[in-house]
């Protein structure tokens, strides 16, 4: 089978990294998650690291220019080449979106699909209040439906879990408002090219998985 190219857009915790690591283990796709990325860079110290990390500190979206070339740089990787791709957090604005097309034109590639993970406001609240996060590796835990093998520790490398000020729910909906005012623009670009399939999030992953995959694999 040909390596896919897939891009998941959705609000946070509405199973994105679910699917991602689905797609991986089932198809062999490499995720590109600009979360991870940043953290990555950061940790590493690179030029675009500290730049990044110099907005992130302030508070600060991290502008496109900056996101771009991260992603760019691992778009381009011989691995993401053999494997293909699914993105998860990016593109997040037009300009990106734009920047994308650009870039996969360079390599010659396309996308195959883009998903709109929709769910509930209220179902995403609840997830997020249970969500605990690896502070080291990123890996992600829900206190209900995905707790730890131990208690307040990351099964893959022993680092305390802690939830984010910003998985709380008095947060929560502001951030929903927030990437909904942010990336409506973005579904709607896709939606006219005819790459655009929304999937109601709130069936089972076994289901969202099924209708993310239908017809390409």
């Amino acid at each position: 089978m040909s390596p896919i190219h897939l891009v998941l857009i959705g609000p946070p915790g509405v199973g994105k990294g679910t699917q991602a690591a689905l797609l991986e283990e089932r198809l062999g796709t490499r995720t590109l998650s600009s979360g991870v990325i940043f953290r990555q860079e950061i940790e590493a110290e690179t030029d675009l690291g500290r730049l990044a990390n110099s907005y992130i500190k302030r508070g600060e979206l991290v502008p496109n220019g900056i996101t771009i070339e991260m992603m760019a740089k691992r778009l381009r990787s011989d691995e993401v080449r053999r494997r293909g791709f699914v993105l998860d957090g990016f593109p997040r604005t037009l300009r990106q979106a734009d920047a994308l097309q650009e870039l996969l034109a360079e390599m010659e590639l396309h996308l195959d699909r883009v998903v709109s993970l929709e769910v509930d406001l209220e179902v995403v609240v609840a997830r997020l209040a249970g969500r605990l996060g690896c502070t080291k590796c990123g890996e992600i835990y829900h206190a209900a439906n995905k707790p730890p093998g131990r208690e307040g520790l990351c099964d893959k490398c022993d680092t305390p879990l802690l939830m984010r000020e910003d998985d709380r729910p008095e947060t929560v909906r502001e951030r929903l408002r927030v990437f909904k005012e942010n990336t409506q623009p973005v579904v709607e670009f896709y939606e006219a090219r005819g790459l655009l399939r929304r999937i109601d999030a709130n069936q089972t992953p076994e289901a969202v998985y099924a209708s993310i995959t239908e017809g390409i694999v």
